[in-house]
């Protein structure tokens, strides 16, 4: 409905804009009838609560809007735990904001007024919920090292697929083992980890595994919440970081998904730099120049079309768990 921008050194502490700009936007949220006020960033529990004050309306943040995207996008049990824990850990510190309308009941001297002993009910029940959340992801996760421990007496090389989001690291996937996974043109179609195995040459065949998307900003809380599928990707001979090619901000979104990396301990594990979508790239030929000059190993691919060789020649070369550890 309409777009507002500050140029501001420091957030403001109470209502993240300034008061002129709080002013400019309730304006504007009157002008076009709008019903809810989305602000890319994440906003402080004070600040959220000031700014409903302020303004009469809904109010979201960067993060609140990823945490509903990925709520829609869950689909197996571990997924939807993951995304209930991070909504847990975001909602926690903000629940004083849902229960605004009730602190005009005031309580006497010595008593508590209906709100607050319904606020800290809550609490008590969103830590309990997360306890058990996270009790019950250990277990996922527990469960998954035993399976992984019953794979060691067939070395396999493991390529982990990670990226930005919608940069096709499941179009890619199908493209290289020809097996039917979901893909959809849109942020964070994939959450949950998906392995499969393709034959590279002869003999030898490679264990992909697809990971979630990244994205710029992400919210602490879903980093949190993922680390035990992102960590899927530390246990990888091999990552496979996939390159939407055709985007205008490619280079931004691998700074993005290099400091994930950073963060998950895995800058020791080789990288391959797969450039996707370059069907869609108006001059292939200069491109793969550029990017052959700035990054190490790259593979330049279109999944659409099925035109992975360049990716399969690399994989085929990839060191083997068994060479690696002598065996």
């Amino acid at each position: 409905m309409g777009r507002i921008v500050q140029q501001i050194r420091v957030p403001s502490s109470s209502l993240y804009l300034g008061r002129g700009k709080v002013e400019q936007l309730r304006t504007l949220a009157q002008e076009t009838d709008a019903t809810i006020l989305l602000f890319d960033g994440e906003l402080s529990p004070v600040q959220g609560k000031n700014l409903e004050q302020a303004l009469g309306l809904r109010i979201m943040d960067r993060a609140e809007l990823i945490l509903d995207i990925f709520a829609t996008r869950a689909r197996t049990k571990e997924a939807k735990m993951q995304v209930e824990l991070a909504q847990l850990e975001y909602l926690l510190p903000r629940l004083a904001r849902m229960w605004v309308h009730l602190s005009r009941i005031r309580g006497g001297i010595g008593l508590r007024g209906p709100g607050e002993t319904q606020i800290e009910t809550d609490r008590r029940m969103i830590r309990r919920k997360i306890s058990q959340l996270k009790r019950n992801l250990a277990d996922v996760e527990r469960h998954r090292a035993v399976l992984r421990r019953g794979r060691r007496h067939r070395p396999v090389l493991t390529a982990a697929l990670i990226g930005y989001t919608n940069t096709g690291k499941s179009s890619l996937l199908q493209a290289l083992t020809g097996s039917a996974t979901f893909v959809e043109d849109r942020l964070f179609a994939t959450l949950d980890t998906l392995t499969r195995e393709t034959e590279v040459a002869p003999g030898r065949r490679v264990r992909l595994v697809d990971t979630v998307g990244f994205i710029r900003k992400l919210p602490h809380h879903l980093v949190a919440s993922f680390r035990a599928t992102l960590e899927q990707a530390a246990r990888a001979d091999v990552l496979l970081h996939v390159v939407d090619a055709s985007h205008a901000h490619w280079e931004e979104h691998i700074q993005v998904v290099d400091a994930v990396i950073a963060e998950l301990g895995l800058n020791g594990v080789d990288l391959i730099h797969v450039f996707n979508k370059m069907d869609l790239v108006d001059d292939p030929d200069a491109f793969q120049e550029r990017v052959a000059r700035s990054y190490e190993a790259v593979a330049c691919v279109s999944a659409l079309t099925g035109d992975v060789a360049e990716l399969v020649a690399l994989l085929r070369a990839a060191t083997s768990p068994a060479a690696k550890t002598g065996t």
